[in-house]
């Protein structure tokens, strides 16, 4: 069954999606990330090529000659999905194919609407019996 984890109150979603992706990677996973269109994939895409600072983080769309052999896919159509390993799932809705992942990774920012959407997702996996971890990000902020 998916594991599913969500990071709550993150300041900046996008950045926080590079460093997990960038951490997946470090890990030897594979990642795909799921965009909610087009032009969030593009800034998703622009963002990895300077997250980490000091590093690289091999990336591509999923119809791009070198898919098979790259770590992270980033993806806003769903239709081509290349592995299992792991989901960061960046639209608002839940992804209809996330059961066939290991690992399904939600991020929250600390928008109200953002929030409340993710409160819909959470209902949705835990009313199927899901197990779900929850990461607070705010409280490193805090100390």
């Amino acid at each position: 069954m998916t594991q599913i984890d969500f990071y709550t109150h993150v300041e900046d979603k996008l950045r926080t999606a590079c460093q997990l992706a960038g951490k997946a990677f470090a890990h030897g996973l594979k990642i795909t990330v799921f965009c909610a269109d087009r032009e969030a994939a593009q800034r998703f895409d622009r963002a990895l090529w300077m997250t980490p600072a000091i590093g690289f983080v091999p990336h591509c769309a999923p119809d791009d000659p070198l898919a098979a052999e790259t770590p992270v896919i980033v993806d806003c159509m769903g239709e081509r999905l290349l592995h299992e390993e792991v989901l960061l799932n960046l639209r608002p809705e839940w992804p209809p194919f996330f059961s066939r992942f290991r690992r399904l990774i939600e991020i929250v920012s600390l928008d109200e609407h953002d929030r409340a959407g993710a409160r819909e997702r959470f209902r949705f996996y835990r009313e199927r019996g899901y197990e779900i971890r929850t990461h607070d990000l705010g409280k490193n902020r805090e100390q």
